[in-house]
């Protein structure tokens, strides 16, 4: 499979812009020429460091190891010199980048420290065992590795917890581990996952812990232009906190596409959701009692240019105007409507590329 070249659609907020510059810069789809879809950070690969600050959504703000030196991986050992794991527990800034390709047999979770950059372009790197780590970190930047075969109790392809901000994890393909393949959860907030091949899985992504975790009410996430492979369920489940997605790909899934549990609110536009021969149901709302309420309730989610195809039922309730407006938080996005020349992009770009790493200028 070749690279995946994209081009980032840009809008102007000033007086004489145009009702489609309007639309774009509150992320509502916008029309392109027949060349297809257009594709979010078409300068990310221009230079290595222009990644830092370069999300989309709640996570934009991630720089990882900007201004830190350049550290060079040169061994596939789970531990000592040269090897990815010296570097995420140093502490301080790095920008990491690979100059071997292989597989790290993982022994113990590879935690990572705030300020860093796990940068896979130009290599192929795929971990297993166990899997990323993040905790009480910020600032970090996962960027175009592979992580599956997680084992052991609690063990994600990607696990942030607690109190993480700040965090960016794009094109990174996650697969068949024993617990999930990303949790965002105990305060974590303020976190973009972009263009990733979620497969081989049963729960994929669970976003707020569980009713007692009342301090999740602060998570705020955006997944986009991903690409939910027939995994079977939670794409994501949320508990608590704010999701935004749009432009992912969620075809075949199990039980139900995404999950709103007690105060979650779910903005969903412009998404596909393609329901397999079996399991139909896109939205499920899961009524729960927060530790600190009376009550048990459920979420909300918004659905808004979704694309239900196959005879996938959405199964909305009345609630979406309770869930908050992305754009009170960020200005724009890069979102498409929902098409099949985007169905075809997203699978084609998510997930690990072979792109060569760029200069560090």
């Amino acid at each position: 499979m070749g690279a995946c070249s994209s081009s980032r659609s840009s809008s102007s907020a000033s007086a004489s812009a145009s009702a489609m510059d309007a639309m774009a810069l509150h992320g509502h789809p916008r029309p392109h020429p027949a060349a297809g879809p257009i594709m979010p950070y078409a300068d990310a690969d221009r230079t290595l460091r222009a990644l830092a600050g370069a999300a989309e959504g709640f996570g934009r703000h991630a720089i990882g190891g900007l201004h830190g030196p350049l550290y060079r991986v040169t061994s596939l050992e789970d531990d000592g010199h040269g090897t990815l794991r010296q570097a995420c527990r140093t502490q301080g800034p790095l920008w990491i980048v690979f100059e071997v390709s292989g597989t790290i047999h993982l022994h113990t979770y590879l935690r990572v420290s705030s300020h860093k950059t796990i940068d896979g372009r130009g290599q192929r790197v795929r971990l297993v065992g166990k899997g990323l780590q993040l905790r009480e970190c910020h600032h970090v930047i996962v960027c175009n590795i592979e992580v599956e075969g997680g084992r052991g109790h609690d063990v994600d392809a990607i696990q942030i917890k607690p109190a993480s901000t700040n965090i960016w994890i794009d094109r990174c393909s996650l697969a068949d581990c024993d617990d999930g393949l990303i949790d965002i959860t105990r305060g974590s907030t303020d976190i973009t996952v972009s263009r990733c091949r979620f497969s081989r899985h049963d729960k994929t992504m669970l976003v707020g812990a569980d009713p007692t975790h009342t301090g999740d009410r602060c998570i705020r996430v955006t997944i986009h232009h991903c690409f939910f492979d027939g995994t079977r369920q939670r794409h994501p489940r949320l508990r608590f906190g704010k999701a935004h997605l749009y432009n992912n790909y969620t075809r075949d899934w199990g039980i139900y596409a995404a999950c709103a549990g007690v105060e979650a609110q779910i903005a969903s536009q412009c998404n596909i959701y393609e329901a397999g021969r079996d399991k139909k149901t896109v939205f499920k709302y899961m009524p729960e009692k927060a530790a600190d309420r009376d009550d048990v309730v459920a979420g909300w989610i918004r659905s808004e240019g979704d694309a239900f195809l196959n005879g996938a039922r959405p199964c909305l309730d009345d609630g979406g105007p309770a869930v908050f407006r992305p754009e009170e938080y960020y200005e724009r996005w890069t979102m498409e409507p929902a098409s099949p020349a985007l169905k075809e992009v997203v699978q084609l770009c998510a997930g690990w590329q072979p792109v060569p790493r760029p200069p560090d200028n």
